[in-house]
C-alpha cells in the first residue's frame, strides 16, 4: 500500500507541475526519454539474471499474445458493426492491445508483488509487449496511418535497437557471470528513478478532452483494455489450472492501461489524436481502481 500511495503522489505532482510556468511542455518528453534510455534499461539489466528459464516463461508470453488477438478481433468486429471511421479504428487497434507494461507496470507490479514479480514482468514486456509493438504495431501504423509501408528491415531495426531490447541482450550476455558489486549498486540506484520519473510524466500529460461522437469508442476501448482483457486471462488460466507468480503478474500486466508511446505514434501517423489522448489519460486514471480490483481477485 505504501508503494501504491507513492505512485499516486508522483502523479499528483505531475498534474501540479503542468500548471506551473517553471515546467515547459517539453518536460514530459524529457522525463520519458530519460526513463526509456536510462531507468528502464537499468531495471531490465538488474532483473534479467533472476529470470528462470523454465515452463514459467510461457505464461507471460502466451497471455500477452492472447490478449493481442482478443483485443484486435473485438475492435475490428465493433468497428465494422458500428461503422466507426478508419482513424478511430486505427487508434483502437494500436492503443488498446498495447499496454503500458513497462513504465506503468514496473511500479505497479513492484507495489503488489515486490521485486520478485519484476522478473516475470521483464518476460511479459520484452517478449510480449515490445515484440508486439515492433511487429504488429508497425503493421497497424502502415495500414491505418497517413502514410507508411511495412519494412522487415525497419521492424528488425526497431526490435534490435530499442533501449530495453539492448538491455535485455546485455543482461543475457552477462547471465553466466553476474555483475560486479559496484555495477549492481549503480543499477539499483538508477532503477530507483523509474517510478518518480514515469509517474510524474503521466500526471503531467493527463488529458480528458473528447468530442461526443468519440465517447462510444472510448468506453469500448477502456472496457476492453482494463476489464475484458485481464478478466479473460484470469478465467482462462483458472480453467486450465494455471497458477503461480508468473501467471498472476501476467494477468495484471494484461490489464495495464494503454501504452503512452503507442498513443503518441497514433497521433503522429494521422489517426484520431483526441481519442488517443483520452484513452491514455482516462485509462491511466481508471487503472488505479481496476488493477487493485484484479489483484484482489487473484
Amino acid at each position: 500500500m505504501e508503494n501504491f500511495v507513492l505512485i499516486a503522489v508522483f502523479v499528483l505532482l505531475g498534474m501540479l507541475f503542468r500548471r506551473l510556468n517553471a515546467f515547459p511542455p517539453e518536460t514530459v518528453q524529457v522525463l520519458n526519454m530519460f526513463a526509456l534510455y536510462v531507468s528502464l534499461p537499468a531495471v531490465i539489466l538488474l532483473k534479467v539474471p533472476q529470470i528462470s528459464f523454465s515452463g514459467d516463461l510461457l505464461a507471460p508470453i502466451l497471455i500477452a499474445w492472447g490478449a493481442l488477438f482478443l483485443s484486435s478481433a473485438l475492435v475490428l468486429a465493433a468497428g465494422r458493426m458500428l461503422l466507426w471511421p478508419r482513424p478511430t479504428v486505427g487508434v483502437l487497434l494500436l492503443v488498446v492491445p498495447l499496454g503500458n507494461t513497462s513504465f506503468m507496470g514496473v511500479p505497479i507490479i513492484k507495489a503488489f508483488f515486490g521485486d520478485a514479480g519484476l522478473r516475470h514482468l521483464v518476460v511479459y514486456d520484452q517478449f510480449g509487449t515490445m515484440l508486439i509493438f515492433a511487429t504488429y504495431g508497425s503493421l497497424i501504423l502502415a495500414l491505418y496511418g497517413r502514410e507508411g509501408s511495412v519494412s522487415l528491415r525497419g521492424v528488425a531495426r526497431r526490435v534490435l535497437l530499442f533501449p530495453p531490447s539492448v538491455a535485455l541482450a546485455g543482461g543475457l550476455v552477462f547471465l553466466p557471470w553476474g555483475y560486479p558489486v559496484l555495477f549492481e549498486r549503480l543499477l539499483q540506484t538508477t532503477a530507483g528513478t523509474l517510478t518518480p520519473l514515469v509517474m510524474t510524466a503521466i500526471g503531467f500529460q493527463l488529458s480528458f478532452k473528447l468530442r461526443p461522437t468519440l465517447r462510444t469508442p472510448l468506453c469500448f476501448g477502456l472496457v476492453l483494455k482494463l476489464i475484458l482483457a485481464p478478466l479473460a486471462a484470469l478465467l482462462i488460466c483458472r480453467m486450465l489450472g494455471a497458477s503461480g507468480p508468473a501467471v498472476d503478474v501476467s494477468i495484471l500486466e494484461a490489464g495495464m492501461p494503454p501504452m503512452v508511446t503507442a498513443g503518441a505514434l497514433a497521433v503522429v501517423a494521422g489517426m484520431d489524436a483526441e481519442l488517443s489522448a483520452a484513452l491514455i489519460g482516462l485509462g491511466l486514471l481508471l487503472s488505479f481502481g481496476t488493477l487493485p480490483f484484479f489483484f484482489w481477485m487473484l
